[in-house]
């Protein structure tokens, strides 16, 4: 189904996403490249809270990995029919979605608020280690001429810039996939059930009422009848009734990823 295709390109995303999260958290913890700042405990308490390797890397690594391996998953709760199967996975995929949205939006904040916040640095004036910028709320991200403020850890200020500002950038690129998957999996969680509705009719009463050489194919090219359409209960109706709505949110969602793209 081209809903799996989508879920596991979001999910490959999701997945190189995730690292570069890691990556840049563990960067945040050596200065420079030097360790004794962290030895020392003389590191930025938003720096601590884990949001990259936490937030945006392990809670998002999982429904990355939920999301690969969709074309492989068929519920057996629905007796092995394979479209509501996959329907079935579909829609439990959107509950891995909203564990990698809780997950990037930890990042988001706290890499907004280590943002505004401010480096721990020792200062020239203070003599001591202090947060300096804490009362300018955001202000000394472009008051380039106080960043000298801060002597040690030597060019703290950029370095500590952009590590979270690279954060808050990967946590809301991986929230939007994460919300596009949430609807992707409800649309192909109601894609495969319409589709198990329109297998209902049994091959050989389907054969019999069907004129030779005529046949109709529904949405997931399986062959039926307009009598199998009208005899299935609620079954064609269901199809006919939803399309308007899945065809506003493809649309929707197309643009969400347009979006994603241009981020």
């Amino acid at each position: 189904m081209c809903f799996e295709r989508r879920a596991r390109c979001i999910g490959y995303k999701l997945l190189i996403l995730a690292l570069l999260s890691i990556v840049a958290n563990i960067l945040l913890y050596f200065p420079n490249g030097e360790t004794r700042y962290a030895s020392e405990h003389h590191l930025g308490k938003y720096v601590e809270c884990l949001h990259g390797i936490l937030g945006g890397g392990l809670l998002v690594l999982l429904p990355a990995v939920v999301f690969i391996g969709l074309h492989n998953d068929d519920c057996c709760g629905c007796f092995g029919h394979e479209h509501c199967g996959k329907g079935c996975a579909m829609l439990s995929s959107v509950l891995a979605a909203v564990v990698g949205i809780l997950g990037s939006g930890y990042c988001i904040i706290i890499s907004a608020l280590g943002l505004s916040h401010g480096p721990y640095c020792f200062t020239h004036l203070e003599r001591n280690w202090i947060y300096p910028f804490t009362e300018s709320s955001g202000g000394y991200l472009f008051e380039y001429n106080r960043w000298s403020e801060c002597q040690e850890p030597q060019n703290i200020v950029q370095w500590n810039v952009t590590l979270f500002s690279i954060l808050l950038v990967l946590g809301g690129i991986e929230f939007i996939l994460c919300f596009i998957q949430i609807i992707n999996g409800i649309l192909g969680g109601l894609c495969g059930l319409c589709c198990r509705h329109e297998e209902v009719i049994p091959q050989r009463s389907r054969s019999a009422r069907e004129p030779e050489g005529f046949s109709l194919r529904g949405p997931c090219g399986h062959r039926h009848s307009d009598a199998a359409e009208t005899d299935t209960p609620g079954g064609g109706g269901l199809c006919r009734s939803l399309k308007p709505l899945l065809r506003s949110v493809v649309q929707f969602r197309g643009r969400l990823l347009v979006l994603t793209v241009l981020l």
